[in-house]
């Protein structure tokens, strides 16, 4: 994330599914005196859970904006006492379709970041018992309109709440207690293979060897990939995946992403996730350290070579992987961070058409739904992950972002006749398309490239799903390069199995790549 530092308080300012909790990188700051000089009383982290699970169960969803003052603040000094402040130019609000779109650092926006931060640094010269102000610790994002500070005081949120500057503010770092969906504690949201990604001894009955030598999985004929393939193959086309990166050891998506019937496409890394504590952080690289974004990258875009391994949807796109997380339930404030920088990183891109997206959240965070609409507002058709959970938890809805109407919702079902979601995918009304990805007698999941070596691994849930939408959207976009997002998701759209029917839980169905790729 690109930020500025803020030394000054008045002046200009330069605007700038398994769960590892990086808790033990976002220590809390308040110091304990702090705590003692309250006056409230603070909502310990067990009652704020139980809020957040009664708002789940009962709306699907849990918003900050919608809590009391009293129970942020209480988050807050729980986690480590940095607020997340959405802002907007005084007596202008800022709409949803201009994020990302108006400038962060024009004089109306520097104005109202400034009187933001000078009231928070006002209240705590006040109340502050040392000598570090609180605007030392303040951050403004260059490109999203929020801005972040260290925020002890009652006082000011509830003063933010009256500001006409300010659109939202929420705990930038607290961590919902996942084990509470359920009475197992080791229950948890992951994706259907969370960070395991090694190669597997595979049937032959689950993949068909195409020439020169690639395998392609068992459920590309049932979605009409690999009948799609004669009229398009993605070439030209460059999808970004925001995942937990790329592995330096698969060489399929390395040194051999160009090879084969896959030549004349490129291939970046990127890292946009940090580790260390807020005010001192570090980039941790491009590399994959959990599997799953390789698994991602592969279904996307693995080539279709002579070695043998997993061939991807779009087999002549490009590809561009940024890990953005650590594991694929960004929930700590490092996390949030780089999914969001990620999405600016593709968002300016004007190379990349696609953003898979086979990650998410419980329920909403408001600064990455500001990345969301920064890249939307682009023109980057975003396909994301409807949720995956254990058999235990999967009673929960649809996840975010993918419950934005700036994303394209995507789950997993089973094979066969009629509609029965993956043993491990969320479904509801948010959904927009389905994938075939589970077999229905044994389960079996489609294939892609693992960690390392030349023989493939297996993926299941809402995520490969995703992968599985955006490589067909991929497909579709390379036939039809003149056109645009919307006339792409329409084509898919209109040649699914249920359209214009749109189910409760399966949106419009399973798509038809090969429908999709022909010209009317």
């Amino acid at each position: 994330m690109k930020y500025s530092k803020n030394n000054q308080i008045f002046g200009l300012i330069f605007i700038a599914l398994f769960v590892v909790s990086c808790s033990t990188e976002e220590q809390p700051a308040v110091s304990q005196v702090e705590f003692t000089e309250s006056n409230t009383e603070v909502i310990p982290s067990s009652e704020i859970d139980q809020i957040i699970l009664k708002s789940l169960q009962e709306s699907g969803d849990f918003i900050w904006g919608n809590q009391s003052d009293e129970l942020i603040w209480s988050a807050l000094i729980q986690s480590d006492s940095i607020l997340s402040i959405g802002y907007q130019a005084s007596g202008k609000e800022l709409v949803n379709a201009r994020i990302g779109l108006e400038a962060v650092d024009s004089p109306e926006m520097k104005e109202a970041a400034g009187k933001i931060i000078g009231m928070i640094s006002e209240i705590s010269s006040k109340q502050s018992t040392s000598n570090l102000r609180e605007t030392d610790e303040s951050e403004i994002h260059e490109d999203l309109p929020y801005l972040e500070i260290k925020v002890s005081s009652l006082e000011a949120l509830q003063n933010l709440r009256e500001m006409s500057e300010v659109r939202y503010f929420e705990p930038r770092s607290y961590e919902f207690d996942y084990s509470l969906l359920n009475d197992n504690q080791y229950a948890r949201i992951s994706s259907d293979s969370g960070c395991e990604n090694e190669p597997q001894a595979i049937s032959g009955s689950d993949f068909s060897i195409i020439t020169p030598g690639a395998k392609a999985s068992w459920n590309y004929d049932q979605m009409g990939i690999s009948q799609a393939w004669s009229q398009s193959t993605g070439a030209g086309i460059t999808v970004g995946v925001i995942d937990t990166g790329l592995s330096p050891d698969q060489p399929s998506l390395n040194a051999w992403f160009n090879s084969g019937q896959s030549s004349g496409r490129t291939v970046q890394s990127f890292g946009t996730y940090k580790t260390g504590y807020w005010w001192w952080k570090k980039y941790d690289g491009p590399n994959d350290q959990c599997g799953h974004g390789t698994a991602m990258a592969g279904v996307v875009a693995s080539p279709r070579n002579t070695v043998g391994n997993a061939v991807g949807v779009a087999y002549n796109s490009n590809l561009i992987s940024v890990r953005g997380t650590s594991d694929v339930i960004f929930n700590s404030g490092n996390e949030k961070d780089g999914v969001a920088e990620a999405l600016v990183l593709l968002g300016k891109r004007s190379d990349v058409k696609i953003i898979s997206m086979s990650i998410g959240d419980l329920f909403s965070n408001s600064k990455v739904a500001d990345a969301i609409r920064y890249a939307h507002n682009r023109g980057k058709l975003i396909f994301a992950a409807a949720g995956t959970s254990t058999t235990f938890t999967n009673w929960v809805g649809v996840i975010f972002p993918a419950t934005m109407s700036e994303t394209v919702a995507v789950t997993g079902v089973k094979e066969g006749n009629g509609y029965q979601r993956c043993d491990t995918c969320h479904s509801g009304s948010q959904v927009e398309f389905t994938v075939v990805m589970e077999r229905s007698a044994s389960n079996t999941k489609p294939l892609t490239t693992a960690l390392y070596s030349n023989d493939p691994s297996t993926v299941g849930g809402s995520s490969v799903a995703t992968a599985t939408a955006s490589g067909i959207a991929a497909l579709v976009w390379a036939k039809n390069p003149s056109w645009s997002r919307d006339q792409v998701l329409s084509k898919m759209r209109s040649t699914t199995d249920l359209y214009p029917a749109k189910n409760g839980e399966y949106g419009y169905g399973n798509l038809n790549a090969a429908a999709a790729v022909l010209i009317n």
